[in-house]
């Protein structure tokens, strides 16, 4: 496609409101342009329009920077779309800019938002399934990002946020440079929690958002219950949903193991297992109803989860049969 390459919209820009009219045109244009039949003087008119608007010109660099990231999308990420063209199908990166199209000039842009390759494309930071990485914000904060995760970080002048979009982080928050210091949020679906000095996790599931403070303390505030607030010592987890905060618990480091790369089990039963280690590889693992109640302990690795699971195999009476890379079940042995 022609008209390219051209800078990223800086940090700012991005997070600036748009038209979804705006939009949909922009998308309607990239459609246009990536046509068999596209002449130069539809890649003139396009230049006129994104001319004579702000707004105009940074929708149409917003497409060019998802359009870019979609080089790098895992295949995990689209497998529906992954058909070769030799079978008819579209290439995978042509695919996937059809479905974006699609998705921005149909209406169906809620659907792809909660899609994976979405979040992957779209979020300021993102892991893809198996990825564990470090990631240091403007103000010496450190990001580390679980497998499968994606976060969006908001800093202005009165407050320093991270938007926790999917999966899991370990937040080790730095002073804040400021005058006055600004709070540092972590806020997800569920509501927000506010560090005081801290070294946490937090993991968005379906229903709730699961704390775990190893250092300092955070203040958790439930989106629609303004009196329901709860503090968190280190030491201490506890899990919340837009309503209610459970009461806290006894949070053990090796919750947070998986930032070394490890599985830490105790007495965890194989279903739970299989669960957590299923979210570091692409695919289905599950288990039969004879073994999903035994239980294991041990220390496994996340980076090779086919030598985890053979370290269960030599664990427990159980046999692991690979029907597929991708389908994997536990048997009986």
């Amino acid at each position: 496609m022609a008209d390219r390459p051209v800078p990223a919209a800086p940090v700012h820009a991005r997070r600036q409101a748009l038209d979804p009219a705006i939009v949909q045109k922009a998308a309607q244009w990239m459609a246009r342009l990536w046509a068999d039949d596209a002449c130069e003087a539809d890649h003139a008119a396009c230049r006129r329009w994104r001319a004579a608007h702000p707004d105009n010109e940074l929708a149409w660099r917003r497409l060019l920077a998802f359009d870019s990231k979609l080089q790098s999308v895992p295949q995990h990420a689209a497998p529906v779309l992954m058909e070769p063209a030799a079978k008819g199908g579209l290439p995978r990166r042509r695919a996937l800019q059809a479905l974006a199209a699609a998705a921005l000039t149909a209406g169906a842009l809620p659907m792809v938002r909660d899609s994976r390759a979405w979040r992957e494309i779209s979020s300021d930071h993102s892991t893809g399934v198996g990825e564990i990485r470090e990631v240091v914000l403007a103000d010496g904060t450190r990001l580390l990002l679980n497998t499968a995760s994606a976060v969006d970080a908001r800093f202005d002048e009165a407050t320093r946020e991270v938007l926790l979009l999917a999966g899991e982080i370990l937040i080790t928050t730095s002073p804040d440079p400021a005058a006055p210091p600004r709070p540092f949020m972590v806020r997800s679906r569920h509501g927000t929690i506010r560090a005081l000095g801290t070294r946490f996790t937090v993991r968005l599931d379906d229903d709730v958002s699961r704390v775990a403070v190893y250092e300092g303390a955070v203040r958790i505030q439930p989106d629609e219950a303004p009196h329901a607030g709860l503090q968190l010592d280190a030491g201490q987890r506890s899990a919340f949903s837009g309503h209610r905060v459970q009461p806290p618990s006894a949070a053990a480091k090796s919750e947070a193991a998986w930032s070394q790369g490890l599985l830490v089990a105790e007495n965890m039963r194989i279903e739970d297992f299989l669960h957590e280690l299923g979210r570091y590889r692409p695919g289905l693992l599950r288990c039969s109803p004879e073994v999903a109640d035994l239980s294991v302990t041990g220390v496994f690795p996340l980076t090779d989860t086919d030598r985890a699971l053979a370290n269960l195999e030599l664990a427990l009476p159980v046999r692991v049969a690979y029907r597929t890379r991708y389908w994997v079940t536990v048997d009986a042995r």
